[in-house]
């Protein structure tokens, strides 16, 4: 699902190898060990298919910070509710409830959709970093 979403929403912003280099690195292996650290949140459909995933963990080790990571929807699931789920999960995860910043390495696709959310451009920053990415950020509890 995450390379489907990766192949399909983020084609018109990233390079092929760009995007080949990212799926070759989120394996199932990754994601086993990134939920030995971090809360990871996964939506099904009504068939057990997986539609959906998102986390949420440490930044750094840096107290009451946190980042989310690996947010996806399936594309042809997309529009129907499912990234607003998964947002409203993590963002009532302990983790998000103990933080007073949380970040994201926002792609250039997933700007927009996090922007509704109340996520604003790190620094006010607007261009991409080195890994291409955006860095938002939102201040739940200061």
């Amino acid at each position: 699902m995450v390379a489907k979403t990766l192949r399909i929403s983020n084609a018109a912003d990233y390079a092929t190898a760009y995007l080949e280099a990212d799926i070759a690195r989120l394996t199932p292996g990754f994601f086993a060990r990134s939920a030995a650290v971090r809360h990871l949140y996964v939506a099904a459909s009504a068939t057990g298919a997986i539609v959906g995933c998102a986390a949420i963990g440490p930044f750094w080790d840096v107290p009451h910070e946190y980042s989310l990571f690996n947010v996806f929807v399936d594309p042809a699931t997309q529009g129907q509710g499912i990234g607003r789920r998964l947002m409203a999960a993590v963002e009532a995860d302990a983790f998000f409830q103990d933080a007073t910043r949380v970040e994201i390495p926002a792609s250039l696709t997933a700007v927009p959709f996090y922007r509704k959310f109340g996520y604003d451009f790190k620094n006010g920053i607007t261009e991409p970093d080195a890994e291409r990415l955006i860095r938002l950020e939102k201040f739940p509890h200061r």
